[in-house]
């Protein structure tokens, strides 16, 4: 179980100023812990903090930098089973999947300690004319400064890893204000980082309203932003002056499945349930829209509806379940809303459809309008929409008929059809064979259009957190 209170962590150093911020069980809707409310006062404190401290962490060797991270894998290994319990219980996010998700704490921070050393430079041939003649020329990378992390709820350690580890590996203080809903993976986070030996002020980790963090938006000490969550990215960005900014702020992943697949369905179908209902949904590459040759549309619907109707329902902290509470009550009405929206205009509910207090049964649809929203956004729920199509062109227009573009899958044997999907798939990754769910922590992952800026993937995050600095030299 959640400790009674958490800590907040104010320049590497853990504060408990108030309990002013209540966490709540998922599953029960009961208060499972609290922990500290920050105000804009304190917000300021960390933002000076890591300002005071960017000088110590770009001297910060990267062999010590490495030992830090190679510290905390280590320490979430020991501490995992807590870690994955306090994500089940805050998150409501089902144990096995809360195991899988420490696992990629570790392995982000593992990736994070080996690229630490890695940061290097080139050597540039100045004498491409005349002009350069006896000069060369040297670039290295530099910590771009402080930065600023606002993370969402539905992965409260590893996207969190996402932009903590790489800041380390760069050299980078930070301030970092994890989902209010679901701070504990966060403060646990920082009660490791205060073991090691990082520069005082390195690191800030605390909970505030949305408008004590205008600082972390706005206040130009602050070199880069990184947020992920929801198009309010795109308000951030207007908002955030002269720094860097990368946002990934979501998406509709659609799933290609061709004519060739028709060998693979029970693999296919499997895949399609895992990518449109793990973690009930709540994932920005969730499968939410499948396209499915016509030639085995049957065949694929008739699987995946006996698939859905099977996945087991309930309390996350069962071995057993699949399908567990969305983040809150609210979240489940929008979701039932919008099902309700799409059967109205006519869509046809296959499986599921059921909902109270916070769940929502896994659900699949077809014959979805257009103009409905669950397929123009976001739906961030257990919910998939089914389609076929004839011509694999046609089905790539479908897909790219949308607003967002962060990950697509196409189920294809046929490599000509792989590479077109590649070449004509407006998004920020194309997974052949598989669902556009999978992601590994050492690729680059964002988006196009309306799913942001930028890439994370740990050497893409430290890319982003650096900046190039050329030496000219005469001979």
């Amino acid at each position: 179980m959640l400790k009674p209170n958490y800590p907040h962590y104010i320049a590497n150093r853990a504060e408990q100023p108030n309990a002013g911020l209540a966490v709540v069980d998922a599953f029960s809707g009961e208060i499972a812990s609290r922990a500290p409310l920050a105000d804009a006062a304190t917000v300021e404190r960390a933002i000076a903090a890591a300002t005071a401290a960017a000088p110590a962490m770009a001297a910060f060797e990267p062999w010590r930098r490495q030992a830090v991270l190679e510290h905390c894998e280590r320490r979430f290994r020991e501490r995992s089973e807590e870690l994955a319990l306090a994500l089940c219980i805050e998150a409501g996010k089902p144990i096995r999947d809360a195991r899988g998700e420490v696992t990629r704490l570790i392995d982000t921070f593992r990736i994070a300690a080996e690229e630490s050393v890695r940061i290097g430079g080139e050597t540039l041939n100045l004498e491409i004319s005349a002009r350069g003649k006896g000069y060369r020329g040297l670039t290295k990378q530099v910590p771009v400064g402080p930065c600023s992390f606002i993370t969402p709820f539905n992965f409260p350690l590893n996207l969190v890893a996402h932009k903590v580890a790489p800041a380390i590996a760069a050299g980078c203080p930070f301030v970092l204000k994890p989902a209010m809903r679901t701070p504990i993976g966060a403060l646990l986070i920082g009660e490791i980082l205060a073991e090691t030996e990082l520069p005082p002020g390195a690191f800030s980790i605390l909970n505030c309203s949305n408008a004590d963090a205008a600082a972390l938006i706005e206040d130009p000490r602050i070199r880069l932003l990184s947020f992920t969550g929801g198009i309010i990215g795109w308000d951030f960005k207007a908002r955030a002056g002269r720094k860097k900014v990368t946002l990934e702020l979501g998406g509709n992943a659609a799933c290609i499945v061709d004519a060739d697949q028709a060998d693979a369905l029970d693999h296919v179908v499997e895949r399609l349930v895992f990518g449109a209902y793990y973690q009930s949904g709540q994932s920005c590459i969730s499968v939410q829209r499948i396209l499915a040759h016509a030639s085995l549309y049957e065949a694929l619907r008739e699987r995946l509806i006996a698939k859905v109707e099977a996945l087991s329902m309930g309390d996350p902290k069962q071995e057993q379940t699949f399908i567990g509470p969305l983040i809150d009550a609210a979240a489940v009405q929008r979701v039932a809303d919008w099902v309700k929206e799409a059967r109205d205009a006519g869509a046809r509910v296959l499986a599921g459809g059921a909902h109270s207090g916070r769940m929502h049964a896994a659900t699949l649809l077809e014959q979805v309008p257009d103009d409905c929203r669950l397929a123009r956004e976001e739906v961030f729920g257990p919910v998939a929409c089914l389609e076929s199509f004839d011509d694999f062109g046609a089905a790539i227009a479908r897909v790219n008929d949308s607003d967002f573009g962060l990950q697509a899958g196409v189920f294809t044997h046929d490599m000509r059809r792989a590479m077109q999907a590649w070449d004509q798939l407006e998004v920020g990754g194309v997974v052949v064979g598989d669902v556009p769910s999978f992601r590994m922590d050492n690729m680059p992952y964002g988006g196009i259009k309306g799913s942001g800026l930028g890439r994370e993937g740990v050497r893409w995050a430290i890319e982003d957190m650096s900046e190039t600095r050329l030496l000219v030299l005469k001979a």
